[in-house]
């Protein structure tokens, strides 16, 4: 997992190409012309998602991880907390929709450590990260994240 800021002066030629190219995106790209959906960049190798959406209380989150995808989260509007842990593999699974969506989601995690995300923040969750998006920081509120999904063997094409 990472997580940064776009605001950051950490040397973006330490990621790997794939992810200094989702920060380079953020920079540069004004998320007020898109609605709510998602947008291919590169087919289904890399492609992001707008989300307007309302924070939750942490109980009402469920944790999650993805298999096929690195997830680069970016808190365009907002604030929230997300939840991370790494996949320890004994986790009991609440939803398994890794063929449909390549989602996978946990009854619960132990511990669990979360991040306070603002605005001009990112995450970056691989495979073994799961993570807990949309919970409330502070009370509920609308936020506007962008998801931007990595193919996890884009990492190889260094």
């Amino acid at each position: 997992m990472i997580y940064s800021s776009i605001k950051s002066t950490f040397k973006l030629r330490n990621y790997p190409t794939v992810i200094k190219d989702a920060v380079e995106f953020f920079k540069k790209t004004n998320f007020e012309q898109f609605s709510d959906g998602e947008y291919e960049i590169s087919g289904r190798d890399v492609f992001f998602q707008v989300r307007d959406i309302m924070t939750k209380p942490i109980e009402q989150c469920k944790p999650e991880v993805h298999r096929k995808y690195i997830d680069v989260q970016f808190l365009h509007r907002g604030k929230e907390h997300i939840g991370v842990v790494s996949d320890t593999g004994d986790n009991i699974v609440d939803e398994n929709l890794l063929e449909e969506r390549d989602l996978l989601f946990y009854k619960d995690v132990k511990y669990e450590t979360f991040i306070n995300m603002k605005e001009g923040d990112f995450c970056v969750f691989f495979p073994s990260d799961v993570h807990r998006p949309g919970c409330e920081r502070e009370g509920q509120s609308m936020i506007r994240k962008i998801v931007y999904k990595i193919r996890v063997d884009l990492l190889d094409r260094v």
